[in-house]
């Protein structure tokens, strides 16, 4: 198949790598422009599917925008037979949606129609759900609301974090997309329409959330810790000495039974912090301008007296 790949962060390059191996022919690659990076933010960082694919030897375009007519024309004059979408971060105008022969497929990161958006990983721990997947649709021009082709279903362990589950999917919906292909190439790939109840939106991470809130339950506070891990992560404010310092919390573990006030600190076997009816046993941290480490390592050169 002559495919036209669009990604943009580490998530997608699996499946570009998966549709390479399989030995389709990626004629193009459209990823989201190089960032600056660095202290002074004086360097410019290609996404990590722009890097993966000038690895591959395959053209890489970086538009700003899809919307111009020269944009839409240097697309359509690739001759795809059709365009593979994941984690890109640009809506796809109707004349881009239409020029590939066999259309455009992107894999999405639940089990629509729940959790249609930008953060459906980070928005499904949160919410304290048990269970996700990876689905590929057939685009339109809706959010995602296209026709499901195909869908895998993948457990949320009670301690998992976003970084791990994100891992986990980008290798099941790289296999799922080059079993669609596969179908779709031999004229086997059926579409089924979306539910239309159960519509939730996984709206951008918004800074705010981030700083954690201990009145609130014990489960709700694990839920946003693990939800946020390792990034933008969940943050609070440590007492230290005679100093408050910020500190990230990466990783918890749910104590329902524990009787602490909403934000206590107790450090008998490693940082336990009450919530309103429960606590959360902190398991890895980071201060800033530091590594990541475990609590045990934390607590050795940092006993922690207090927490807001």
């Amino acid at each position: 198949m002559r495919i036209i790949f669009m990604g943009t962060p580490a998530f997608s390059v699996p499946t570009l790598q998966a549709l390479v191996d399989a030995g389709h022919d990626v004629v193009a690659c459209y990823s989201q422009p190089p960032r600056p990076a660095g202290r002074r933010g004086l360097e410019l960082r290609k996404s990590p599917v722009h890097e993966r694919a000038e690895e591959l030897g395959i053209q890489t375009r970086t538009p700003k925008s899809l919307k111009s007519e020269t944009e839409q024309k240097a697309f359509s004059d690739l001759g795809a037979d059709v365009a593979v979408v994941v984690a890109y971060g640009l809506l796809l105008p109707k004349p881009i949606l239409d020029a590939p022969r066999m259309g455009c497929y992107n894999g999405h990161a639940s089990l629509l129609p729940r959790w249609r958006g930008a953060a459906p990983i980070q928005r499904a721990i949160m919410a304290g759900d048990t269970q996700t997947g990876m689905m590929i649709m057939k685009m339109d021009e809706g959010l995602d609301t296209g026709d499901i082709a195909l869908a895998q279903s993948v457990p949320i362990g009670p301690d998992a974090t976003t970084g791990e589950l994100h891992d986990t999917l980008a290798l099941v919906g790289a296999d799922l997309m080059v079993r669609a292909v596969a179908a779709l190439e031999r004229g086997g790939l059926s579409l089924t329409p979306q539910e239309e109840t159960g519509v939730l939106y996984a709206s951008k991470i918004e800074k705010a959330e981030s700083k954690i809130d201990f009145t609130k339950t014990a489960a709700q506070t694990h839920n946003i810790i693990r939800g946020l891990s390792p990034f933008p992560g969940a943050w609070c404010e440590m007492r230290i000495g005679e100093k408050w310092e910020r500190v990230k919390l990466l990783g918890s573990q749910l104590l329902s039974e524990a009787k602490l006030s909403p934000g206590t600190a107790e450090q008998g076997s490693g940082l336990v912090i009450g919530c309103e009816d429960g606590a959360v046993k902190i398991t890895r941290l980071q201060k800033a301008g530091s590594k990541a480490m475990s609590a045990e390592e934390f607590l050795r050169g940092a006993p922690v007296l207090a927490v807001r």
